[in-house]
């Protein structure tokens, strides 16, 4: 058929493509913000559900983590080596105890005088401040948590600082204290402890000077220079705040560096704290009953109460994390056992009401060094 202007004129041009409706355009728009509303509230659940797994792999690691860092120190408390200052100092000897009806200060500085000085309550290797208060809280540390406890550990680094340092080891550090035990039984060291009141330190060093003429306690064959480690005086606690009032419960140490104790933070979200600690009350190194006051177990008195820190050999921990932020529509209404009080009722604690998620963590550490060496 010929091509004529009215056919050219009804012959659609292979270039033009029908277009939308109004009716067809608002459809799709409509069907794009539904499934763009879907897709953000996936997104959105998705994020929260992230978040929300972050803030428990967070609490766990962070009980978890305060747990195993108590746990091995605690496994040194009272480790001085290859000295025993229960039978070359208590035994043989009253002085280091007598008078003594209250345990030491934990944030002396002193190295010598007082009953509380470095030299009078080094073998003390544990002690604990149950459920703090404002009249109770040891004078170094600072934003002590009410109604939380308080640990003490004493005891020496495994490792030798001196005369030469033990490959891996830090070498002396000037100005902070250290230990040397003597393993000669010459009539100047380990012999001269007969028992009076002026010759109970004949046996060990225990200063911040590092000189041959200071220590200078020797080996078996009473010719080479004894090893000598770093002495620890830690005091762990949970505080208020990790920084500044930011409102984030932390356990925290205080550490004796010398002349003063320095505070560090450990672990945030650790919210309370309690231990009980497992007494002997024989002399055969077996732990009869747990207290959470050795110093009031038994009904004691005056030195009775110190000598009952001095056979406590175990200690159980109980450990209440938290995440440091608040869950989504979540009200803790739970409570908290964390071990016995003193009177052997449960020690609970909430339920609190707030968003945050809590959880126990609980283990119980042999204090070996202590325990082995009263053991028949």
């Amino acid at each position: 058929m010929p091509i004529t202007a009215k056919n050219r004129r009804n012959k659609p041009h292979p270039r033009c493509q029908p277009g939308f409706s109004l009716v067809e355009l608002m459809i799709g728009i409509t069907l794009s913000l539904i499934i763009m509303a879907g897709l953000s509230t996936v997104f959105i659940q998705s994020s929260q559900a992230r978040a929300e797994l972050e803030r428990n792999n967070r609490q766990i690691e962070s009980g978890r983590y305060a747990v195993s860092l108590l746990t091995e120190d605690l496994r040194m408390a009272g480790y001085f080596s290859t000295f025993d200052p229960y039978r070359n100092i208590i035994l043989p000897n009253a002085p280091p105890l007598a008078g003594i009806i209250a345990m030491p200060d934990p944030c002396n500085t002193t190295l010598s005088g007082t009953s509380s000085s470095w030299i009078n309550s080094y073998f003390y290797h544990i002690y604990g401040v149950d459920n703090v208060a404002a009249a109770t809280i040891p004078g170094c540390l600072a934003d002590v948590k009410p109604g939380t406890d308080i640990l003490v550990i004493r005891r020496l680094s495994n490792c030798v600082a001196g005369p030469t340092a033990d490959a891996g080891c830090d070498a002396v550090i000037a100005g902070v204290p250290y230990f040397q035990a003597s393993s000669c039984n010459g009539f100047t060291e380990l012999a001269a402890n007969t028992g009076s009141a002026t010759d109970y330190m004949a046996g060990f060093v225990l200063n911040t000077i590092t000189t041959a003429v200071v220590m200078n306690k020797h080996t078996l064959d009473c010719i080479a220079e004894a090893p000598y480690s770093r002495y620890f005086v830690r005091i762990y606690f949970v505080a208020n705040n990790n920084i500044g009032s930011d409102g984030v419960p932390t356990l925290k140490r205080a550490e004796l560096t010398g002349s003063r104790f320095t505070i560090v933070p450990l672990v945030e979200g650790i919210e309370n704290m309690q231990f009980e600690y497992g007494v002997d009350s024989g002399t055969d190194g077996v732990v009869d009953a747990y207290t959470a006051d050795p110093g009031l177990y038994a009904a004691c008195l005056g030195t009775a109460c110190v000598a009952n820190w001095l056979r406590t050999y175990s200690v159980r921990m109980n450990i209440l994390a938290r995440n440091t932020d608040v869950s989504l529509n979540h009200i803790d209404a739970k409570s908290y056992v964390l071990g016995k009080k003193m009177d052997g009722t449960d020690n609970v604690f909430g339920p609190f009401g707030d968003g945050y998620k809590r959880h126990v963590y609980n283990s119980t550490v042999r204090l070996d060094n202590p325990a082995g060496r009263s053991l028949p």
